[in-house]
């Protein structure tokens, strides 16, 4: 906290107030339907894959194909990683649970 020349505390401005705020917005969990939320990965990895074979018919190299390329490997990159994160999960030190 800020305070002043005499030690008192003072109030943050508009622009600290409102940095806070869009701090916990973007810290916020995002809630999804089970059914997409398993899908997730397999949709990355497939747009992933599908994105990398359409590269093999753009006939010329056009300013599209490295766009597709880089695509291609983060939505496969993307993928792996929701999916690694998911199945290999650590399993929860029983200490830290409270009741």
């Amino acid at each position: 906290m800020i305070s002043t020349a005499a030690g008192k505390p003072s109030a943050p401005s508009g622009t600290q107030q409102v940095s806070r705020k869009e701090g916990r917005l973007t810290a916020k969990k995002i809630w999804l339907p089970k059914l997409l939320y398993d899908a997730l990965p397999y949709f990355y990895l497939t747009s992933g894959f599908t994105a990398f074979l359409a590269t093999m018919y753009i006939s010329e190299w056009f300013w599209v194909l490295p766009h597709y390329l880089l695509f291609s490997a983060v939505c496969t990159h993307l993928g792996i990683v929701i999916y690694r994160r998911r199945r290999f999960r650590k399993p929860e030190d029983p200490l830290s649970k409270v009741s």
